[in-house]
């Protein structure tokens, strides 16, 4: 696979990439501007960015459960 073609991942594909996570709550995190950037290239289509997805992650990072 060409590592310079974008991939592009629907809600149900972005759940399937992120564990435990539904489409209600990544629906909830797009309402509140806290989850991974998406585009909307229609008014009822969603897409993310697999690349944005995982900068997401890897941004939760922690090193303590402590606040």
């Amino acid at each position: 696979m060409n590592e310079n073609i974008e991939v592009y991942l629907t809600p149900l594909q972005t759940c399937a990439l992120i564990p435990g996570m539904t489409k209600g709550h990544l629906a909830q995190l797009r309402y509140a501007g806290t989850g991974p950037v998406f585009l909307k290239p229609t008014p009822r289509t969603v897409l993310y960015r697999r690349r944005d997805v995982v900068a997401w992650i890897e941004a939760s990072e922690r090193t303590s459960t402590a606040a």
